[in-house]
């Protein structure tokens, strides 16, 4: 954010631009009478209700050249990407992300998943449709060795529930910092290419930025053995073109993947015939419409009273 908060216009007119439009106006008007609000799908977005509007206030960027008369955009996901690239937001608009944490809903979607593999659910699932008896060896969580990339709130929500069912989880991040009462030990980001070979579980959980982008590819991928990958952060962290070498040779046993390089994942991806891939649709940490609305307001009663709001973006960490 540029200047001073109290340099900025109160904002009033309110452009909502998303799926749930309706519902989160209607809680938005609930608490906030005085504010003027328009909705509708993000795609379906014009070019005057940006030009009415002060705010906008949504995930995805409206498909759209400009942001009008937009002063502050109100990013209603975990991640801002979608602000950031391939054309950054113009720095003279207020960027500001949710307080929500998705930490407790994607680390419920990872232990899920690792269940899953572990006692073969999918298949014994396969088996019964076909009624088949099909006695095989289960194995547990208990006693498997995590490796989450990315400590923060997603990050340590996984390691608490990871941990919990007798896994030893180890953090890796940018700055090598991590909760020490979750995390058994933390590394840099330059260790990871050493430390994968001894992990059952490699799960994901970075924001996309500069420096993220690509992050997981064939070099990090071959040094894995017999490795889960999980990936609940971004699609563009992991070099998606090289999970199918990965898994035929063995570096990975499987890949669990909820975000992709391009979304909805292509038709014609191999990803969707692998039987060692699970695929979800982006919905491992939804926006809950109550936590988008506290979240706005956060942000909305700091502008108000000429504050900074603690939940701007900084647009060279890319969150």
């Amino acid at each position: 954010m540029s200047g001073h908060a109290s340099a900025w216009p109160t904002p009033r007119r309110i452009v909502i631009g998303a799926g749930a439009h309706a519902e989160l106006a209607a809680l938005l008007q609930t608490r906030r009478p005085d504010l003027e609000i328009r909705g509708r799908p993000y795609t379906e977005i014009t070019a005057d209700d940006l030009t009415w509007a002060d705010t906008y206030m949504g995930f995805r960027r409206p498909p759209l050249p400009t942001m009008g008369n937009v002063r502050w955009v109100h990013c209603t996901g975990a991640g801002v990407d979608s602000w950031l690239y391939p054309t950054e937001l113009p720095r003279d608009i207020l960027l500001t992300r949710t307080s929500e944490s998705f930490g407790v809903y994607i680390a419920e979607w990872a232990l899920a998943r690792a269940f899953a593999v572990r006692q073969h659910i999918i298949e014994l699932a396969d088996a019964q449709r076909r009624h088949e008896w099909s006695p095989r060896e289960v194995e547990y969580l208990r006693g498997s060795r995590a490796i989450v990339v990315g400590t923060g709130d997603v990050g340590s929500h996984i390691a608490r529930l990871f941990s919990g069912v007798g896994a030893t989880v180890h953090g890796v991040s940018r700055t090598g910092r991590g909760d020490a009462s979750l995390f058994e030990g933390t590394s840099r980001v330059s260790e990871l290419s050493r430390l994968v070979g001894e992990a059952d579980w490699l799960i994901l959980t970075l924001p996309l930025t500069s420096e993220t982008r690509g992050l997981i590819g064939r070099d990090v991928l071959s040094q894995c053995r017999g490795t889960v990958l999980m990936n609940a952060g971004r699609g563009a962290v992991v070099d998606e073109n090289a999970i199918p070498e990965a898994l035929a040779q063995g570096w990975l046993s499987a890949a669990v993947l909820d975000v992709f390089e391009t979304e909805p994942l292509p038709k014609e991806s191999p990803l969707w015939d692998d039987r060692r891939v699970m695929i979800s649709p982006h919905i491992s940490g939804l926006t809950t419409p109550n936590g988008a609305v506290d979240g706005f307001i956060e942000c909305l009663d700091a502008i108000e009273q000429g504050r900074r709001p603690t939940r701007v973006v900084d647009r060279d960490r890319g969150y």
